[in-house]
């Protein structure tokens, strides 16, 4: 029962996180307004998420884990399943995408728990690109797979935040393009 209204209350913060991200952006977001949302004291809050950061961090990783085209992680997703992926994920949920761009440059470089969780994020999906890349390409070498993947995810997340500073990029095609050098 306790568990129960634990999840139930993480569920409520994370959905009012959300919420209040779209509707003021990052910097209009607080605790106190969280709180207030979400309908929780603050200690619960801190009972569940230590910041902010954290919070917003956590609610952007479920989006992105809404979108995973290989949830379980059997290891049967392909390049082009991850790259449609990111495209949903940046797409889909802009306002969610923009502040996940926003927290890891910003938070990245001022706050080392921060930097820490997104180059954990970002290690793991490189690891991932990596493998589908050897799956349709077996005699690719490590190293070679791995710079190919470099290129690809700096080149998506750069279409990303294109796209999101211009509307009018095309981002989609862009993205997809890229496969073709992969």
């Amino acid at each position: 029962m306790r568990n129960r209204a634990g999840i139930e209350t993480q569920e409520r913060i994370l959905a009012a996180t959300k919420r209040l991200l779209a509707e003021r952006g990052l910097d209009g977001v607080t605790i106190k307004g969280i709180c207030d949302a979400a309908e929780v004291h603050a200690g619960s809050f801190y009972n569940l998420f230590e910041s902010k950061e954290q919070v917003v961090l956590t609610a952007v990783r479920e989006a992105i884990k809404a979108v995973d085209p290989d949830p379980a992680g059997t290891g049967n997703d392909h390049l082009t399943d991850l790259v449609d992926a990111y495209i949903r994920f940046v797409m889909g949920d802009q306002n969610l995408a923009r502040v996940y761009l926003m927290v890891a440059v910003s938070g990245g470089l001022t706050d080392p728990a921060i930097r820490a969780r997104v180059l954990g994020h970002h290690e793991d999906r490189h690891a991932r690109f990596v493998a589908a890349l050897h799956r349709e390409r077996p005699g690719i070498g490590d190293d070679q797979a791995a710079e190919l993947i470099d290129a690809l995810l700096a080149a998506l997340n750069g279409y990303a935040f294109q796209w999101l500073l211009d509307p009018s990029f095309d981002f989609e095609n862009h993205a997809r393009r890229l496969l073709t050098y992969a």
